[in-house]
């Protein structure tokens, strides 16, 4: 038998088949390529304006920017300068004020020592000799009573309550 015929028929078929798929890939395609056609076309009229307007903003609006950020480094070094400057000025403040309450507290300690030392003093120079005195006075006193030999006079002598504790 005769196989040649049977073969060539088959191969026949297979490219026909063959071409087929590729027309049909040829019409997808085809279709594929028309819709991004038109979706570069939209991106064209659309985006593109767009990206132009953005472009020319930013071109615009660079020296601005740069400006606006160089101020603000600068306003960052003055207040940084002045926060500085104040808080020398605050521990400096704080300091003296430290100092002379340290001032303060030695003046007062003084000035009760000294009160302290009067107060001794006054006690030894005044308050001790005048006891001294109306101590001896009143014996004197008695005394001479008692030689004139007049009356004895009871008189109701109040002692400071400092003087009764022994």
């Amino acid at each position: 038998m005769d196989y040649l015929p049977i073969f060539v028929g088959v191969t026949a078929a297979a490219v026909v088949l063959q071409a087929g798929i590729l027309v049909a890939l040829y019409v997808a395609v085809r279709k594929s390529s028309s819709r991004m056609e038109e979706l570069a076309t939209e991106v064209k009229a659309k985006v593109l304006p767009t990206a132009d307007t953005a472009h020319s903003l930013l071109i615009d609006l660079r020296p601005k920017i740069d400006t606006i950020a160089t101020n603000v480094s600068e306003s960052t070094t003055l207040v940084r300068s002045q926060i500085e400057r104040l808080d020398a000025s605050v521990t400096d403040v704080i300091d003296r004020t430290r100092l002379q309450v340290i001032r303060a507290d030695e003046l007062l300690n003084r000035t009760m020592d000294r009160i302290e030392e009067t107060t001794e003093v006054v006690h030894r120079t005044v308050v001790s000799p005048v006891r001294h005195l109306s101590g001896l006075i009143q014996g004197v006193t008695a005394g001479v009573e008692f030689l004139l030999g007049g009356k004895r006079r009871t008189r109701d002598v109040t002692v400071p309550q400092d003087e009764m504790f022994i």
